[in-house]
């Protein structure tokens, strides 16, 4: 078992808060699309000696919807030349909502997509033109909207919380215009001051406010009251579903399926080591024309790998497994970590139930500082 990743490197805009790798000139797009085909047959051994079936596929980037659905079905043709791919596999598309017309969302549903990740972030106006996002209020609404009358259940919609400008009212009429609209899964985000971003260069000129962090912490309160009213699972951190509906892709990402990264920045694991490709466009497709795949490669050493178990794990409701540590690690792992649990079991905030470690609500908002205080050397 194991998923494709797809990097589209190329934005309309770029929005104030991104770090992700992109660019706004869409002169290239035919090539990278060529590009990214050469190398999904260049990768087709990365997992040589598994038993190789794609479960998941995902477009991400970047704005993946500003390519064709013929750029789609072609990509998806090339993994398919190369790959199992297992029947019912779950198919993701990252789009920005000015992208989804009429005719694109009717041209998508000729090609395998079966799951739509929509970059709502905001329903209001000044919001959406803080972020520099390219798409209006109005539609946000209306792409939601679009791709539901298509006949997509498999949809999800991105939020971002913890701004200056973002009120507790605006933030609870945001998650709720999603729960109104039957939107089965929400990942919403804190925001976030990346260094090479113009939000950073704003804050450091004095022309933003900085981020709150005591912001961000009560909104995200707020999130996790709204959607458990509302029959929401919060399954990790980030992410909250209606019961069925956790994206396949993100979750095997969490629970240590391999995964090949295809494009420019994209990673690539092997449960043995991590790769990533070089982050410019024109240097990629050169490379690639040449028949290489221009990376880098870290092989994990067993403390890397039970660190990311760590990581990941604890940010979900299936938790860090004790006996998992035992077996995939060794003995003295696993009594490394039940010796330093009860520090944050005293705290409230992990709960242990047999061999499982999960946060607890109290918990979730320090996730990363309890994991980074579980690592081991």
């Amino acid at each position: 078992m194991a998923g494709i990743y797809f990097h589209i490197p190329f934005c309309k805009q770029a929005c104030h808060y991104c770090d992700f790798h992109f660019s706004t000139s869409l002169k290239h797009r035919d090539d990278m699309v060529a590009a990214l085909c050469r190398e999904v047959a260049l990768q087709s051994g990365y997992l040589a000696g598994r038993d190789v079936v794609i479960e998941t596929i995902y477009f991400g980037g970047g704005t993946p919807s500003l390519l064709s659905a013929a750029d789609i079905n072609r990509l998806i043709g090339a993994v398919a030349s190369h790959f199992e791919v297992r029947p019912g596999a779950e198919v993701t598309i990252e789009a920005n909502p000015d992208d989804l017309s009429d005719a694109y969302v009717q041209a998508l549903r000729a090609t395998p997509i079966n799951r739509f990740s929509i970059g709502i972030q905001s329903f209001f106006e000044e919001d959406l033109r803080w972020m520099n996002r390219a798409h209006s209020a109005v539609e946000a609404h209306e792409a939601i909207k679009r791709v539901q009358d298509a006949g997509y259940g498999m949809i999800t919609a991105d939020l971002i919380y913890g701004y200056p400008i973002l009120s507790d009212a605006k933030w609870q009429s945001n998650i709720g215009r999603l729960v109104a609209m039957g939107v089965p899964h929400i990942s919403a985000y804190g925001m976030t001051v990346e260094p090479r971003t113009a939000l950073a260069a704003f804050i450091r000129k004095g022309k933003q406010l900085p981020v709150d962090e005591g912001q961000a912490a009560a909104q995200f309160n707020q999130l996790m009251d709204a959607l458990a009213a509302a029959g929401f699972i919060h399954y990790e951190i980030s992410n909250f579903a209606l019961p069925g509906n956790y994206a396949r892709h993100n979750s095997n990402y969490w629970k240590g399926v391999p995964y090949i990264g295809i494009g420019p920045s994209a990673h690539s694991f092997d449960g043995h080591s991590r790769q990533w490709n070089i982050r410019n466009n024109a240097h990629y497709i050169r490379v690639i024309q040449a028949d290489r795949v221009p990376y880098e490669k870290e092989e994990l050493s067993t403390s890397d790998k039970l660190n990311e178990y760590i990581m990941t794990t604890l940010r979900t409701i299936w938790g860090l497994n004790l006996d998992v540590v035992e077996r995939q690690f060794g003995l003295r792992y696993r009594s490394a970590l039940k010796a330093v649990l009860p520090r944050f079991t005293a705290t409230g905030d992990i709960a242990i139930e047999g061999p499982v470690a999960t946060l607890t609500r109290k918990g979730k908002l320090f996730a990363d500082h309890i994991a980074a205080e579980l690592f081991v050397e």
